[in-house]
């Protein structure tokens, strides 16, 4: 059993995929998050603490649509365009996961979607 998980707080998919994926009632994916303004549909453009701040809002909505919250996130996988920003990123990302800390692996690309510096992804249970 598969429910797709879509919420207006989170930016809409910007190629032919779900925002999140719900399987079996219990287990979420949530398909990897940009930092773009759900709300204007703008590019967050700016240091990396801004854009990390709007891609986790982004990620946590569709946690959240789906009825979880960041202590039912287990998996996360960030990537960025730079290693270098590791730290600065780990500042944000403190705020949102410092009580529960999930799985995660920080990976260095090339590029991502819209030319931004990082984008998120991971898995929940609920």
């Amino acid at each position: 059993m598969k429910e797709v998980v879509f919420t207006e707080k989170a930016p809409r998919p910007i190629g032919p995929y779900s925002q999140g994926v719900l399987a079996g009632g219990r287990l979420l994916f949530v398909s990897g998050q940009i930092p773009i303004d759900p709300s204007t549909g703008e590019l967050i453009k700016g240091s990396i603490e801004k854009q990390a701040e709007m891609a986790i809002k982004n990620f946590l909505a569709v946690v959240e649509a789906a009825g979880g919250s960041p202590e039912n996130v287990v998996k996360v996988t960030v990537y960025i365009k730079d290693i270098g920003l590791y730290s600065r990123f780990n500042g944000v990302y403190e705020k949102y996961f410092s009580a529960s800390k999930p799985a995660r692996a920080v990976v260095e690309v090339s590029d991502l979607p819209k030319g931004v510096d990082v984008e998120i992804e991971g898995v929940a249970i609920l």
